[in-house]
């Protein structure tokens, strides 16, 4: 018993030092991020899955946290499993600068009490009274196989991790990427889960993250230019997903309590939209033409009434002024409301104001119930079965039910569904977009999927995936606020009056099996192979008011990269060094 109390005792003393540091984990690291839900699923630690990423204190936290518990638990069915003690020592390791240690590693090149460099895993780790750091190199390589060619993605750089003190933390990464071969798998207009990347010269592009951040022991703030997720989700989060490239925002995340905890933003997006009154002159005659400014003000609030429930609402703003507004630097407030005092009769658009909700329950042991609801617009009465106009509205709903019945097997079912117009807009600078990338889910508006997977790890660091995927896309529309379609006066209401997805135009159904393993820390390989069938559709009916309409083979060419249109097995191999 005194052991039990001195090791509570010890571990109470880790925990509370780790809560004044502040470098998010990227989500890109999905082993650790589903390792957690795991636990959480498992009851031995309670998370707030809606917000992500992570910081890196807050992962070491939960992971000692999870360590406590299993230690002080006497019933050996309540335990952690062996896989789950070896993935915990395992990422406990990956995480020792935060738990005010120097990690173990396989191979060491040189070793003294300040400082360490190992080849196995690859990494330079530094520590003493006052500054921790970590440095690593990123390498990695994946080759795609299918009957429609080849393509080799290939990355490298670097990244840079610093603890001054107990409050500031600053980080920093740069990975140059490249493609060859017979195409590209993401792009702004494809529908898949890809991440985002802004091309510079061909297929090649650079990806730069980093920030500086001020924390206690109740709030983080700072400067970022990062991927953010907001909603729960296990494939692609339709209130913001992190599928665009990284954009730079000031973040503040405040939890005074146990049972409240506020997220919020203000962030400087691309629009992809000239602006003709900013242009840069060259030898007085060639004209280059800035962007429009376009900024977002978001906010989620988080309410915990018991333990391993989370109900959490929040509101945005995407905005084009000129400037940043101080009125959206306020961190909780109701962006719509402001937004109309401020626009008060001027005869022009107001900006582009959005409303979401998150339901998290993790009170059944083993199961996470969840659901997330994001509204561009909403009127109560379209909410009636009688009304032939639809709230522009997306909302997802799902289960993830992990070691139950068999230990180290976990299963999720998920649907999102999309309606007409949501994420749209009629101004192209407030669209809920940056970069030509949907902020929120990968398929867009007027769309659903049915998304279905069995995880099975047998071992410390090997995932293995059986995944189901079957989306279609309905008809095409563009915001247009009024105007004459054969004659005819009509407006947006006629828009968001169509059925919802009405003429399926696109679908993919996949079905893939993906195998992970983690050797070391930061280090992977991976196989995947993938069926798919994509395909485009000519719509049946007849064109509407605002209809893109388009060919069969026109929305397969924009929603699906050649590469993968039409049936293909698409092999996958690859390896990593960082995330």
């Amino acid at each position: 018993m005194k052991s039990k109390l001195r090791l509570l005792i010890l571990l109470s003393l880790i925990i509370f030092t780790t809560k004044a540091q502040d470098i998010p984990q990227h989500i890109a690291y999905f082993r650790i991020y589903d390792f957690l839900d795991e636990l959480a699923n498992d009851g031995f630690i309670d998370i707030n899955s809606s917000v992500k990423p992570y910081s890196r204190s807050y992962i070491a936290q939960k992971l000692v946290e999870a360590k406590q518990i299993n230690d002080l638990r006497t019933q050996q069915r309540n335990k952690l499993s062996k896989r789950q003690q070896a993935e915990i020592k395992f990422f406990m390791n990956e995480y020792a600068l935060e738990l005010n240690q120097l990690p173990e590693s396989m191979l060491t090149i040189s070793n003294s009490n300040k400082g360490k460099l190992s080849f196995f895993p690859p990494a330079f780790h530094y520590m003493d009274s006052v500054f921790r750091a970590r440095i690593t190199p990123l390498l990695g390589m994946h080759l795609y196989f299918n009957q429609n060619g080849t393509i080799n993605k290939r990355w490298y750089g670097a990244e840079f991790q610093g603890i001054i003190g107990k409050h500031i933390s600053i980080y920093g990464s740069l990975r140059d990427i490249s493609h060859t071969g017979d195409g590209l798998l993401s792009g702004s207009g494809y529908l898949n889960d890809e991440p985002g990347y802004e091309y510079t010269v061909g297929t090649d592009y650079s990806d730069s993250r980093g920030g500086i951040k001020y924390a206690n022991e109740y709030f983080s703030i700072g400067l970022m230019k990062d991927n953010v997720v907001w909603g729960d989700n296990y494939h692609g989060s339709n209130i913001l997903s992190g599928r665009t490239p990284s954009f730079p925002m000031i973040y503040l995340r405040l939890q005074p309590a146990k049972w409240f905890e506020l997220n919020y933003f203000h962030g400087w997006l691309v629009s992809n939209v000239p602006d003709s009154t900013n242009y840069y002159l060259e030898n007085n005659t060639q004209i280059y033409y800035r962007q429009a400014n376009k900024f977002i003000a978001a906010n989620m609030l988080t309410f915990t009434p018991v333990r391993n429930l989370h109900i959490s609402v929040g509101n945005s703003i995407v905005y084009a002024e000129r400037n940043v507004h101080p009125a959206y630097f306020i961190p909780i407030a109701f962006y719509k409301s402001i937004d109309h005092t401020l626009t008060k009769g001027i005869a022009t658009q107001n900006q582009n104001s959005q409303v979401y909700f998150n339901f998290s329950s993790r009170n059944i042991r083993h199961l996470h119930l969840y659901s997330s609801v994001f509204f561009d617009e909403v009127q109560f009465r379209r909410f009636l079965p009688d009304s032939p106009d639809k709230n522009p509205v997306s909302y997802k709903i799902g289960a993830n039910l992990s070691n139950f019945p068999l230990r180290n097997l976990t299963a999720i079912v998920e649907y999102t569904k999309t309606n007409i117009l949501n994420y749209k807009q009629s101004v192209p600078t407030l669209t809920w977009a940056s970069n030509g990338y949907n902020l929120g889910h990968y398929l867009g508006d007027n769309a659903f999927e049915l998304y279905a997977a069995l995880h099975y790890k047998p071992i410390r660091g090997l995932d293995l995936q059986l995944s189901y995927v079957n989306a279609k896309h309905g008809n095409e529309y563009n915001y247009i606020r009024s105007g004459f379609f054969n004659g005819v006066k009509s407006d947006v209401i006629d828009i968001i009056s169509n059925p919802s997805p009405g003429d399926i135009i696109w679908s993919n159904q996949t079905i893939g099996l993906k195998a992970v393993y983690e050797i070391f820390q930061n280090a992977y390989a991976i196989v995947n192979i993938e069926n798919s069938d994509i395909r485009g559709f000519d719509a049946a009916s007849p064109a509407v008011f605002g209809e893109d309409r388009m060919t069969a083979k026109e929305a397969l060419d924009r929603f699906t990269p050649a590469f993968l249109q039409g049936k293909n097995t698409t092999l996958t191999i690859g390896f990593g060094f960082g995330f």
